[in-house]
């Protein structure tokens, strides 16, 4: 099933220089890019990305880590469009927590803070990138970052092998 999926590259991963790196690894694993775009978050949008849900899931100190994580700095918003997206491009990102994310996934190559060392250290866990976590945080997501005016219909050459 063809599938839209929001992708964040959080402020870490664009300070280092690996927003490129990211975007091509979703293009090379067949991906398109339906709408693309550079965004700094205040706090009012960053609390609801991460809505008070997260707080009672996860207790108050952590969503503001997170909401203050995600306003560091700008971060590229996009949404990608392919087969099973949602499921396949939380695969390419690996785990959550970047120390048991594998070697081969962007977090895994990337990134290697525990959440025991950010908890004790009480720092966030830079994990350089978001990906909605099934389809309804999908559709909830890319309506809150992306107008329908900023997503696009195009066909690639690739959809012609898959399609």
């Amino acid at each position: 099933m063809i599938e839209k999926t929001l992708i964040l590259i959080k402020p870490d991963g664009v300070e280092r220089g690996l927003a490129g790196e990211i975007i091509s690894r979703f293009e090379r694993a067949g991906f398109k890019i339906v709408g693309i775009k550079m965004f700094w978050t205040d706090d009012q949008f960053a609390r609801k990305h991460y809505p008070k849900n997260i707080e009672e899931k996860y207790g108050r100190e952590i969503r503001d880590r997170i909401v203050s994580y995600l306003k560091e700095g700008p971060v590229v918003a996009m949404v990608l469009e392919g087969v099973n997206a949602v499921e396949n491009v939380r695969k390419i990102v690996g785990d959550t927590y970047p120390n048991q994310a594998l070697p081969g996934t962007i977090r895994g190559d990337y990134a290697h803070i525990s959440k025991e060392y950010a908890n004790k250290n009480k720092r966030q866990v830079k994990n350089l990138i978001h990906a909605s976590g099934n389809k309804e945080d999908a559709k909830a997501e890319i309506k809150l970052w992306f107008s329908e005016s900023e997503l696009y219909e195009y066909k690639t050459v690739l959809e012609k092998h898959v399609g």
